[in-house]
């Protein structure tokens, strides 16, 4: 018994083929709703950023103190490859760069190990901060809150006690930036004139406000089964508190802060200024976590904010002055538009040249069936929805409906051809696999090389290339077995009678049209002109059994095959070219030199 040849099998198993075929689709969709979304790729860069604070130091006791002694316990992390630092008064940044494919989570852990085993040889005081650099280090949402009737110093307590505690519950948040405003402080001007006079040093009145300013338990208390904690509360919580602390005590009385010093309310320096609108502002700032979706984020904040508006004090207004998520709704926006109007220009090729609904509608479900799969595979890769995949998209668009365009064309021809004979649709595409595979594949090799870049150049364009590649590969695989499948079902017979050539082809070739033909008023298609720079169209009338000529016709060099399209000829590499005409066969000839 023989086997079954590849058409066959695929015809007897069309409904487990639709079936394999329609699990990503529908996959897709549901991945769709939970990928993430973002504005760039989830690019881990293998740099780490530290800063170290070690006071009022200056910047020659800094770099012998501070930059010189972190930097030799960094020296021996591995796949390390640069360490850069900048050292200024009582600060210094040092950036440290490793090989780009770093696990940068286990790179971040061995940079704060070295920084820890290194901060017993450092200044006491010194505070060192660790930051990762990945896209997240950025804000995605920043508002502004301003008053012309509210203080900084309370606009500024309003971010930080009643938005970020709030803003930092919502789901995908990393924290809440705070900037700008002032912090209200009370400032103690000592006279030095009288610290003199009292034997007094400027420590002296320092160590002793600061004594004084203590919240501390002195004991508990047990009653009724209850164990109570004693505090005392000794915070200095006014002017008058602060001018009433005891700076040192003589055998004559006591020497308090207001016998050598001015206290007064005031605001601490600010050394970053804010506005917006033109006025003082304070601005708050969202950052969201690694593979957060920033539109659902930035709907999440605005609705609390809306919700907490009310509970603000008069005349405070919060106003949004950045939004990455607009940029990334955009970039959705323009492949949905792609889509669309792809599809539209799709269907009116299809329905003017193939003049068939049930055909325009296969060819147009392609298009968002080899995306939705698509996304499946974003899925499984952890990648998101940004800029880059959603250009990807965008791009693929056109070639995922060229693919169902000359699949769906060939079917049509084939099956006019032949009549609408059984097994026609199958055995039209099991011809043009082949082509089909070709093209495909051709188209793919060169995104694929984009996904082997590396540095920063791959890790923007490795996602465009992967999401156009996926695209045209299960675009090859819906429109090589889903299409001829389902166009086995939906092409009737009404399709197959059809003439092969509609008004709109007949008038492209009319002399209306602008290409003269064997006969103007025939209703067949007539030569184009464009089927060869060297071959003009002839016209020929039937004589007997013998070759039709046309009386105007000159003699021919060239043999002609019957029921043969100038593009079917010219897509096969034949010379041989012949078309029906009115008066009988219309040849094309190959000029002389």
């Amino acid at each position: 018994m023989n086997s079954p040849t590849l058409t066959e099998w695929i015809g007897e198993h069309r409904r487990s083929l639709l079936f394999l075929l329609l699990l990503p689709v529908l996959a897709g969709i549901g991945a769709a709703l939970s990928l993430p979304v973002a504005l760039f790729p989830n690019i881990q860069f293998p740099r780490v950023r530290i800063s170290l604070d070690a006071g009022d130091r200056p910047a020659q006791q800094m770099v012998l103190q501070v930059t010189t002694p972190v930097e030799q316990a960094l020296l021996g992390i591995p796949r390390l490859t640069n360490v850069r630092s900048t050292t200024s008064r009582g600060a210094a940044e040092i950036s440290v760069t490793f090989e780009w494919g770093t696990d940068m989570i286990a790179a971040t852990l061995q940079v704060n190990a070295a920084i820890n085993q290194a901060m017993a040889q450092l200044p006491p005081g010194t505070a060192s901060t660790v930051l990762r650099m990945d896209p997240t280090v950025f804000p995605i949402i920043a508002y502004s809150l301003t008053s012309q009737t509210v203080p900084l110093t309370t606009l500024r307590d309003l971010g930080l006690f009643q938005l970020r505690p709030v803003l930092t519950g919502i789901p995908g948040v990393a924290q809440i930036g705070v900037t700008g405003g002032k912090d209200e402080e009370f400032q103690i001007l000592v006279n030095s004139a009288r610290l003199a006079a009292y034997g007094l040093s400027f420590d002296d009145v320092a160590k002793a406000v600061a004594s004084a300013n203590v919240l501390r338990a002195v004991g508990r208390l047990e009653d009724h089964y209850k164990l109570f904690l004693v505090v005392s509360n000794e915070i200095l919580d006014g002017v008058d508190p602060i001018r009433h602390t005891v700076v040192k005590t003589l055998p004559d009385g006591v020497v308090t802060v207001d016998d050598v010093a001015t206290v007064s309310r005031s605001t601490a320096p600010q050394w970053i200024r804010v506005t917006a609108e033109g006025h003082d502002a304070v601005l708050i700032n969202v950052y969201q976590q690694p593979g957060g979706n920033s539109v659902q984020i930035a709907r999440n904040v605005k609705a609390r904010l809306d919700e907490i508006q009310s509970k603000l004090p008069p005349g405070v207004s919060i106003a949004n002055w950045y939004d990455q998520s607009q940029l990334v709704t955009t970039s959705a926006a323009s492949v949905r538009d792609a889509i669309l109007i792809g599809a539209v220009l799709a269907a009116l090729v299809l329905l003017v040249f193939l003049r068939s609904w049930r055909v325009t509608l296969i060819a147009l479900l392609v298009v968002p069936a080899s995306l939705s799969a698509t996304i499946v595979l974003l899925y499984a890769l952890n990648m998101s929805f940004n800029i880059m995949t959603l250009g990807g998209m965008a791009a693929a668009v056109g070639l995922v409906i060229d693919d169902a365009i000359v699949m769906i064309e060939q079917i049509i021809r084939r099956v006019r051809q032949t009549g609408g004979a059984t097994g026609g649709v199958l055995a039209a595409a099991a011809e043009f696999s082949r082509p089909l595979a070709g093209s495909s594949a051709a188209t793919v090799v060169v995104f694929v090389p984009l996904a082997f870049l590396g540095g920063i150049t791959g890790g923007f364009f490795g996602p465009l290339s992967l999401t156009v590649a996926s695209s045209l590969v299960f675009s090859f695989l819906i429109t090589w077995l889903a299409v001829p499948l389902a166009a086995e079902r939906l092409v009737t017979g009404k399709e197959t009678q059809r003439e092969d050539v509609g008004p709109v082809s007949r008038w492209i070739c009319s002399p209306s049209g602008g290409h003269p033909g064997c006969d103007p008023g025939s209703r067949d298609m007539v030569a184009p002109h464009w089927c060869g720079p060297r071959w003009r169209p002839r016209r020929a009338e039937h004589v007997g059994g013998g070759p039709h000529v046309c009386p105007s016709a000159l003699s021919s060099r060239r043999s002609f095959t019957p029921r043969l399209s100038c593009f079917d000829r010219l897509r096969t590499g034949r010379s041989s070219l012949s078309w029906p005409t009115a008066c009988g066969k219309s040849a094309l000839t190959k000029s002389p030199d």
